[in-house]
């Protein structure tokens, strides 16, 4: 896939973003035994994935997948996870989605992780874009962009190259 002239973060930048994301959530879980790696679906789910690879490959801390679905269009919906909150009480949690632009939906999703309770709770996100109507915040993040609002940020982890570019 060639970039576009409008691409954001090549295939080897996005790798790379992945690996540092890794090594801040390594280093502020260097305690424990395992983390819960939360992320919503779908690009944020697949960008889990290769954060809790990377993971592996730098520490002994096992990361632990949590698929989380959240209904975009109506937020206000409950949230479901791939595992039971009994699994994640009393873990440290990383919520993790690709973009973070007005940060509803990371929003929705702090909400229902704080219905338990955790010994430490972060996001991460591959792209900031800092149009925020919400008081959350990417504790890790690939890259900050400051954008217009008209532009569309768009990730693509699947295939063989992974690409960020404005829509």
């Amino acid at each position: 896939m060639a970039l576009k002239d409008n691409s954001i973060l090549s295939h080897e930048e996005i790798n790379h973003k992945i690996k540092r994301i890794a090594y801040q959530i390594y280093e502020s879980n260097v305690n424990e035994t395992e983390v819960i790696l939360a992320g919503i679906a779908n690009n944020g789910y697949t960008l889990a994935k290769k954060l809790q690879a990377a993971l592996k490959t730098i520490s002994d801390i096992e990361p632990i997948l949590c698929k989380v679905s959240i209904d975009k269009k109506t937020p206000l919906n409950p949230v479901q996870t791939s595992i039971p909150a009994s699994d994640y009480t009393g873990k440290s949690i990383v919520l993790i989605d690709d973009v973070l632009n007005s940060g509803t939906t990371l929003i929705y999703g702090v909400k229902h992780f704080l219905n338990v309770p955790l010994k430490q709770f972060k996001t991460a996100v591959l792209v900031n874009r800092n149009h925020k109507k919400y008081p959350v915040k990417a504790d890790y993040k690939g890259i900050s962009l400051s954008t217009s609002l008209s532009e569309h940020v768009q990730v693509n982890l699947k295939g063989p190259k992974f690409e960020a570019y404005l829509k």
